[in-house]
């Protein structure tokens, strides 16, 4: 039977409120709220955190995630993102979205589950560091062991699209014991394809594009600079396109 529009669930990756607000505005599933997407993402304020949850009745999951680079941290970093974990546990949010790996590739299972045990009954993503580990076969399973609901990945290439084959092997592996998302590249243009091709049902997507500065006075010096001429941001109409090209 084919699948309807109602069987797929859009996350849409902002980076504030106000991004916040415009993908839930049109028509977001589920927000991956982060700051700094340029770094990858890291974990928002507790102000952004707590207001989001409260004026948006849409699954939000913040990142956990205390800098940008890789995804071996010091056992200092890991007690910020516990402390930060339990933050938004306190703060009613409906998921965390986390990624531990080792020196020599593999998923750090204890890390991972440590945070889903402190979190629960919160959901728990596993995000695209595990695209950067060393047998993607062998760390779903590991992944699965700890308690995640969720895999966010690109198939360990660049782009879901690239990714595609690996992504349809590890939803078939995967046998419903767990959720493969797709990220990295997906667009309106690409996403029922991308569907066909993996099997998976949830995608995830930052869908970001320069929002102009309202501002009506600007000092000489910082008049073509970039954060005087505008910020990064989401398009409302941008997320209803995404989500009508499942249809």
């Amino acid at each position: 039977m084919p699948q309807t529009y109602n069987d797929f669930t859009i996350e849409i990756a902002t980076t504030d409120f106000e991004s916040t607000k415009n993908a839930v505005a049109g028509g977001a599933d589920r927000i991956e709220l982060c700051a700094n997407l340029g770094e990858g993402g890291t974990t928002q304020s507790y102000g952004v955190i707590k207001t989001c949850r409260e004026k948006f009745e849409v699954p939000i999951y913040p990142i956990i995630r205390v800098r940008g680079g890789d995804f071996l941290y010091t056992d200092e970093e890991f007690e910020c993102m516990l402390a930060d974990a339990v933050n938004c546990k306190h703060l009613d949010c409906d998921g965390v979205v986390i990624g531990f790996l080792k020196a020599n590739g593999t998923i750090d299972k204890d890390r991972t589950a440590r945070i889903v045990e402190a979190v629960y009954p919160l959901g728990v993503t596993f995000h695209r560091a595990f695209d950067r580990c060393k047998d993607p076969l062998e760390a779903l399973e590991q992944i699965i062991q700890t308690g995640c609901e969720r895999i966010l990945t690109s198939g360990q290439e660049l782009t879901a699209i690239q990714g595609a084959p690996l992504i349809r092997q590890l939803n078939e592996r995967a046998a419903g014991r767990i959720i493969i998302m797709p990220g990295s590249g997906v667009r309106a243009d690409n996403v029922k394809a991308l569907a066909a091709s993996t099997g998976c049902t949830q995608f995830h997507s930052s869908l970001r594009e320069m929002i102009p500065s309202k501002m009506k006075f600007n000092t000489t010096a910082f008049v073509n600079d970039a954060e005087s001429i505008g910020h990064s941001g989401i398009d409302p109409m941008a997320v209803a396109a995404f989500k009508k090209a499942l249809h």
